[in-house]
């Protein structure tokens, strides 16, 4: 794990000042992010990554995209068993199209800039104290954690809810049309899955407000992603959309399920047949 200063050089730490914790500066920016994760559940800091660096980025992660677990699904948007029984107006029957893929993180170099940057203690402070939490710990899986989310031209990631509560992303490769990120703030609660709101966004009637961002190869978006039903719209042209995920947990030594680990690369390793798995709140996944 590089722990020193040298491994942010490739983040703009005249505007995002994650050298100087605790600074007046780092306050501001981590008072603004705050300020917009609690009315918006999302913060996007632009050009995270110094614009000369950008197409570095781009390229230690293109061709990673030979390494995706790519098997295209039906889903719901809580990742539950297709089929169950479930009340006829449940919006978990609405079925779709899954065609995102992902690169798992032994597959990512640790000299790239995603994998600096997850490993880094200056960012996991930085983000945690964006999210307003004490610490934040890697993920204990060797698959998950870091990972690479391949949206082929053609394909789209559908509704869904994140398992983590609290999300970070970068956008590495743009797509040459489409991708957009869509996403329903606080559609839903610890104590409340709002079903008929979601359902309402899954129909596309028009009811429900839905936010629509262009990320750029760079930002970093900070999302609370358990509480908001989002999307990726289908990309289209040639070129596919990566993003790089950062996963966090509040607490350490957390381990995947062996029947998703399955399902997102397509193998399972000894360590994913005792998982820990427990997301805090009875909400569906």
């Amino acid at each position: 794990m590089s722990t020193s200063v040298a491994a942010l050089d490739m983040v703009d730490t005249d505007r995002y000042p994650l050298t100087e914790p605790g600074s007046p500066a780092w306050r501001k920016v981590v008072a603004n992010a705050r300020a917009e994760l609690a009315a918006f559940g999302c913060r996007v800091l632009a050009d995270f990554i110094r614009p000369e660096l950008h197409e570095v980025l781009r390229t230690e992660c293109a061709p990673l995209e030979a390494y995706t677990h790519a098997k295209i699904e039906k889903v719901n948007a809580y990742n539950t068993a297709i089929g169950e029984p479930l009340p006829e107006d449940h919006p978990g029957r609405t079925i779709m199209e899954r065609g995102n893929a992902f690169v798992a993180r032994d597959r990512i170099p640790a000299s790239s800039i995603i994998s600096k940057l997850y490993t880094s203690p200056l960012f996991q402070r930085f983000v945690a104290d964006c999210f307003g939490l004490p610490v934040l710990h890697e993920l204990a899986d060797p698959l998950a954690g870091l990972t690479l989310n391949v949206i082929a031209p053609g394909r789209a990631h559908p509704w869904h809810f994140d398992t983590n509560s609290y999300t970070v992303s970068m956008l590495t490769q743009a797509a040459d049309e489409g991708g957009i990120f869509e996403y329903c703030p606080n559609i839903r609660s610890a104590a409340d899955e709002n079903f008929p709101a979601v359902r309402a966004v899954l129909r596309e009637d028009g009811t429900h407000p839905v936010h629509r961002l262009r990320l750029r190869p760079g930002d970093l978006q900070l999302f609370q992603g358990r509480f908001a039903l989002h999307r990726v719209t289908k990309v289209g042209g040639g070129i596919a959309r990566h993003s790089a995920i950062f996963a966090y947990s509040e607490r350490p030594g957390v381990i995947g399920s062996a029947e998703r680990t399955r399902q997102l690369f397509g193998r399972v390793l000894p360590v994913h047949l005792h998982g820990r798995t427990d997301r805090g709140d009875e909400l569906l996944d």
